[in-house]
């Protein structure tokens, strides 16, 4: 596993999307999309009290000339009485050039980003037999053994039942779950046009574990998984992953993104994750079996518009971080 410079792409990142727009429009986001011939940015809003908001661009913005678009995002946000706007790019931290640099004059380097900063990139181009032989041992000996003792993995819309073993997941590896309505609604607006599935793992028909896989062009992301306590010894996770990984190599991906892992060097992820379990500690160990290539993001940039506001945001975060 290398630590590298993330691949450029043809098609913006999901969260970059007219259906992840949607998406956070259900759950108290406003959205605007701004274009200018060479770049375009879809902005998220969230209402604050009191008249104000903050403003979040994920991911993108999309094309070459940055810049062109700061002018209208500005405007929106001054309009919307934003506190901040924070620029998440789809970059690898690597690739920040000067030129990028000059294109985000009068924002602020923000390290905290909302999305993790660290992930694994699968490359899918090679072909099964390489992919296999890419991973760990011992994580192809546990797809080979969900195989061999029975283990199926399907499509399937069962989110009640990928809901009932979320909260079994959060509450064994300690973090929070979304409402139902939540992951209902990410499979209704994304799996009409094939840009979702849900797959589950089943071993004489009683579900194992499930995973919520996201496609956009030629990239999947793998946003939530969920399995039980008592059949895992039939690996069920193993396989899950690979069929995912199968299923977008299918469909035109070249990427699959493991989506969140601590952000440390990979010295330390491999000096430490035996040890630590804590936040995406937990995963990682997981994670690390199937390969690919560590990535770690651009930072975030921020741009404030009401400082004293902002202040008291970071103050109100540093504390949360605290606890």
């Amino acid at each position: 596993m290398n630590d590298t410079n993330r691949p450029s792409f043809l098609t913006p990142h999901l969260l970059q999307s007219p259906l992840w727009g949607q998406f956070k429009a259900e759950f108290g986001w406003d959205f605007e999309v701004f274009r200018s011939p060479t770049a375009q940015a879809q902005v998220l809003f969230r209402r604050l009290p009191l008249g104000f908001s903050l403003a979040y661009l994920p991911k993108g913005p999309d094309g070459q000339d940055w810049a062109s678009l700061w002018g209208q995002i500005d405007a929106a946000c001054k309009r919307r009485r934003a506190v901040f706007l924070q620029v998440e790019p789809d970059l690898a931290e690597s690739d920040l050039t000067a030129e990028i640099a000059e294109q985000m004059q009068g924002f602020e380097v923000e390290p905290h980003t909302i999305q993790p900063r660290r992930t694994i990139l699968v490359d899918l181009k090679a072909d099964e037999d390489e992919l296999l032989a890419s991973m760990k041992q011992k994580t192809r000996y546990n797809i080979r053994l969900a195989e061999k003792k029975g283990v199926v993995v399907k499509e399937t819309d069962d989110i009640q039942g990928f809901y009932q073993l979320m909260q079994t997941t959060g509450a064994r590896d300690g973090f929070a779950v979304h409402d139902i309505s939540y992951y209902q609604k990410a499979y209704d607006i994304f799996f009409p046009s094939g840009a979702c599935v849900l797959l589950g793992a089943f071993h004489e028909e009683k579900p194992l574990a499930y995973l919520m896989l996201f496609l956009s062009g030629e990239r999947s992301w793998y946003f939530y998984g969920a399995s039980d306590d008592t059949s895992r010894n039939l690996m069920p996770t193993y396989l899950l992953q690979w069929e995912a990984m199968r299923w977008s190599k299918a469909r035109g991906a070249g990427v699959y993104d493991l989506w969140g892992i601590p952000d440390a060097s990979e010295e330390e992820l491999e000096e430490q994750f035996l040890q630590r379990s804590d936040g995406l500690w937990g995963v990682y160990r997981f994670k690390r079996g199937f390969g690919g290539e560590v990535v770690r993001s651009a930072p975030a940039f921020v741009r404030v518009y009401k400082p004293l506001l902002y202040r008291a945001y970071q103050k109100i975060r540093a504390g949360r971080m605290a606890d």
